[in-house]
């Protein structure tokens, strides 16, 4: 399968609230995580793109962390969503969803005009 090349900037915009869902299905560890983001097709998110949103997320009291022993590996670090978590979750969600339908409408109005330099 062929990975599309997402912009960097939609990337930035969203990853944040990607990151926060995945780990709203339980307690999670950076790897599976950058695995589930390259599952639904964000492609390869890198681990010096990752770690620095968890750690913001971390600082902002949105997940919480610990580390569990690896199986015969070195240790992991989990990451779970807090109750502040699930708010900012729930609230970023909906403003993300208006915005996107915002975004459509106008795609979808504009993309029905000529264009701007076959206008009368």
């Amino acid at each position: 399968m062929t990975e599309t090349a997402w912009p960097t900037e939609w990337l930035r915009g969203i990853l944040e609230l990607c990151v926060l869902r995945i780990v709203a299905d339980g307690p999670t560890y950076g790897y599976a995580i950058a695995g589930a983001l390259a599952d639904v097709g964000f492609g390869t998110v890198r681990g010096g793109t990752l770690y620095p949103i968890l750690g913001r997320l971390e600082t902002a009291g949105l997940v919480s962390t610990h580390w569990q022993a690896g199986d015969g590996g070195p240790g992991r670090k989990f990451y779970a969503l807090s109750a502040e978590g699930r708010r900012e979750l729930a609230a970023r969600s909906a403003d993300w969803q208006r915005f996107t339908d915002l975004t459509l409408r106008l795609l979808a109005q504009r993309s029905t005009l000529a264009p701007l330099g076959e206008l009368p």
